[in-house]
């Protein structure tokens, strides 16, 4: 028997809401225990026009390692983004909802042969690589590729470095596998770099953008006449209270220096940016400790165990090595000292080993803001604890114009209402018995939302 996927539905909210007072109508309801998120389709969509205002020329290519909630992906393919893939399984969730093969790039340097075998398979034949092995590997399964030669160029500093992993040196080794990729037959037709995924330098794409106008003069001088894609990477600054408005300066001024011609794509594999921001995450505390030390002058010291923790959401501490912030749901008093732990049975498991909160008890929640890259992907149900479930919500204004864009549908968005989604999922009526709500003030007008489009 096929098993039918459901629908993501989405909550339209009329009237203004928050993601902490929706957080709060849903807790105060009594009937939730376990962690969720809120997710604010609005906040993509308004980076996304964000980004085509400030980087006219830089397509984006959403990285889906970063968060692969199915919402997500759909939301930006509706919106008219690319997607930078690492694997099949990414292959397959993109092409999936209907996505095009030429709005994929399959950015992995190192990949599996069956990998390469299903991307030929389903036309995604744009892809990187950065050694000698790889070529002959793609020579064999893959010899029609359209390859992008990946660079190192690391940021002073960054979030995750990556280029202990992946790039060649641009001086010493990417001439010399432009050569041999002609020698095999192989077509490159562009140069990628990635700074360093949560960069906090901004001048380092110009450096990179230089050195790979360098390696279009050599990859055309040794026969790779269609030398026409430049990748800029990753790096983009993703929480609420960041911008990219420094850094677009700083790669326009570079792109205009060094590719002024436009027969010359230029795109980027954003993920935080569009990811962080959009997700609220909520955790309970279900249990607490007190610490009390032999110094009569020290200050006690509150254990706290949540509800979701290190193999849950917060593998971002350990993994993408973030700095998390715990917001107390409710008004607290006199704040103490404290730690924040999961609920996993593994002494590993600490969200944050020292903070100062206000006193809690079981039963009160936690909020945690900027949640939304690479936390969910990552996390699993270890010790039997859940993976936090995702509750959409969109203003009714944005939802009119998002339900009219494939690969969404009009039937994933539920009626419109000032109310939180139910326990157990985003979606469905209210009461039969609640009296009809008044009808909402006039919203001030929304600034035009520009999106290309979706499946082209």
């Amino acid at each position: 028997m096929k098993v039918v996927e459901e629908e993501q539905l989405i909550t339209v909210m009329d009237g203004p809401w928050s993601p902490t007072s929706l957080i709060r109508e849903i807790v105060e309801s009594g009937t939730q225990e376990d962690p969720f998120y809120i997710m604010d389709m609005g906040e993509v969509v308004a980076r996304y026009q964000r980004w085509k205002e400030l980087m006219p020329r830089v397509e984006p290519f959403y990285a889906v390692k970063c968060n692969d909630d199915k919402l997500l992906v759909s939301t930006l393919a509706a919106l008219g983004t690319g997607f930078d893939c690492a694997s099949k399984a990414e292959i397959e969730l993109v092409t999936s909802i209907g996505v095009a093969p030429e709005r994929i790039i399959f950015a992995n340097p190192a990949k599996m042969a069956s990998h390469i075998r299903y991307a030929s398979a389903v036309g995604v034949d744009v892809m990187t690589f950065d050694s000698e092995t790889e070529l002959v590997k793609i020579k064999q399964y893959m010899p029609h590729a359209q390859l992008v030669i990946r660079i190192r160029c690391d940021a002073a500093a960054a979030q995750c470095p990556l280029g202990i992993k992946f790039g060649c040196d641009p001086v010493t080794e990417a001439p010399r596998l432009l050569k041999y990729a002609a020698v095999l037959g192989l077509e490159v037709i562009g140069v990628s770099f990635h700074v360093g995924s949560g960069a906090s330098e901004t001048e380092v794409y110009a450096r990179a953008i230089g050195l790979s106008r360098a390696l279009f003069a050599v990859g055309h001088n040794v026969g790779h006449k269609a030398m026409r894609l430049l990748d800029i990477g990753g790096g983009f600054p993703g929480g609420t209270h960041t911008s990219i408005k420094e850094v677009a300066e700083v790669i326009n001024a570079a792109l205009e220096d060094q590719f002024p011609e436009r027969a010359v794509r230029v795109i980027a594999e954003p993920g935080r940016y569009f990811a962080a921001a959009a997700y609220t995450l909520a955790t309970m505390v279900h249990a607490k400790r007190e610490i009390t030390s032999n110094d009569p002058d020290a200050e006690t010291h509150t254990m706290y165990f949540i509800n979701d923790g290190v193999y849950g959401s917060f593998n971002c501490v350990l993994y993408d090595h973030q700095s998390v912030v715990a917001e107390p749901l409710s008004a607290g008093g006199r704040v103490g000292a404290c730690s924040v732990w999961g609920p996993t049975c593994d002494g590993l498991d600490c969200v944050l080993p020292a903070a100062r909160l206000p006193a809690l008890a079981a039963g009160d929640w936690l909020v945690f803001r900027d949640m939304g890259a690479y936390t969910l992907p990552v996390a699993s149900p270890f010790n039997g604890f859940p993976v936090p479930t995702v509750r959409p919500v969109v203003d009714t204004r944005l939802a009119c114009m998002l339900k009219e864009l494939r690969p969404l549908s009009a039937s994933q968005f539920a009626s419109s209402r000032a109310q939180p989604p139910a326990a157990g999922g985003a979606g469905g009526a209210p009461p039969a018995s609640a009296p009809p709500a008044p009808p909402p003030a006039a919203p001030p007008a929304l600034p035009p939302v520009f999106v290309e489009c979706a499946l082209k």
